[in-house]
């Protein structure tokens, strides 16, 4: 969509629903920069629990007797 179909649309409207035009996208604006904060800040200790080793994790494997 381009911005000069959404401005003809915008200048359509009546003032009340310009304004809750504006307000929606306060809203997104605000709801994406939410999200991005989310996404790039992990939480310390946020995986704890989820990753287990097997307690043969430094066995050596079968695999490679031949070249020890």
């Amino acid at each position: 969509m381009s911005t000069l179909s959404i401005h003809t649309k915008l200048e359509t409207l009546t003032p009340d629903l310009k304004e809750e035009v504006n307000d929606f996208i306060d809203f997104l604006i605000e709801k994406s920069s939410k999200e991005k904060k989310k996404k790039i800040i992990p939480e310390f200790g946020s995986a704890k629990g989820k990753i287990k080793m097997s307690p043969d994790f430094d066995a050596p494997l079968d695999d490679f007797k031949d070249y020890m």
